[in-house]
């Protein structure tokens, strides 16, 4: 094997290439055996990284996962090709068929940020147009997203109170606890609630948002999974409350299931289980 020119920018990208391809974060020894890297090294190595934000330090369980760089550089790549060139013609077939506007999003640290609209003929111009970042644990989209990553990065991108926005601070939104099934619509302000809802997504199969971005208007969302298991967009559609009735919603997810695994397969990815 020829010698790195570069041994310390060398080891520092073998281990964010560790990190990527882990489906959680990962002790600081794990990473010196796997990479055969000194572990002092590891861990300065570690600390550098952390500094600049594409490492995280999940404290509870003394591991390392990727930070909020790192999937910005990540999110970089999916706003370019292929995401975004094949997510458009998806949607574009997409919307054809349900008559309902639909959105292809990517992960931008804590929000998501959206790459593709195709809006549905006469509907409304919503907030979710194309270059539009919102918070993640708020949206169908980011929802789709988070309850596919390891709960450990989870708690890593959300480690306290402070990594979330609240309702208030998004303008024109209210919460629509307490009307029928949408009493789950709580002010997500911590990872419990956070985790409850991503728990709820998971059983439910599909992600789903009530008037936590505009009020009257919901989403449901599937995630977009690469070739290692990674959800790296999801694939949104949203609809008036007032024009769908109850199975709706189900009924419009399992065409965004179909949509988000059709875009899963163009990038050679896997399907979301």
């Amino acid at each position: 094997m020829t010698q790195p020119k570069v041994p310390a920018a060398d080891r520092t990208l073998r281990i964010l290439s560790l990190l990527a391809g882990a489906r959680g974060p990962l002790p600081a020894s794990m990473i010196a055996t796997q990479l055969k890297l000194p572990r002092s090294t590891v861990y300065h190595l570690l600390d550098t990284l952390q500094e600049h934000g594409f490492v995280m330090h999940v404290a509870e369980e003394n591991r390392y996962g990727l930070g909020i760089a790192a999937f910005e550089l990540s999110s970089a790549y999916t706003r370019q090709e292929p995401l975004t060139r094949i997510g458009r013609t998806l949607l574009t077939a997409l919307v054809d068929r349900v008559r309902v506007s639909a959105h292809l999003a990517v992960p931008h640290g804590r929000d998501v940020l959206y790459v593709v609209e195709e809006r549905a003929q006469g509907a409304p111009a919503l907030v979710t147009g194309v270059n539009v970042r919102l918070p993640m644990h708020l949206t169908a989209s980011g929802r789709a997203i988070l309850a596919a990553l390891p709960r450990a990065q989870v708690r890593a991108l959300y480690p306290d109170r402070d990594a979330f926005v609240h309702r208030h601070d998004l303008s024109g939104t209210r919460s629509t606890a307490g009307t029928s099934d949408r009493d789950q619509e709580v002010d997500i302000d911590r990872y419990s609630r956070l985790r409850a809802v991503l728990d709820a997504t998971t059983t439910r199969g599909f992600a789903l948002e009530h008037g936590s971005v505009t009020p009257g208007f919901s989403s449901v969302a599937m995630p977009v999974i690469d070739h290692r298991g990674w959800p790296v967009a999801a694939i949104a559609l949203t609809f008036r409350d007032d024009e769908v009735t109850a199975d709706h919603p189900a009924e419009l997810a399992a065409q965004v299931r179909a949509a988000a695994e059709a875009l899963s397969a163009r990038i050679h990815g896997r399907t979301a289980h």
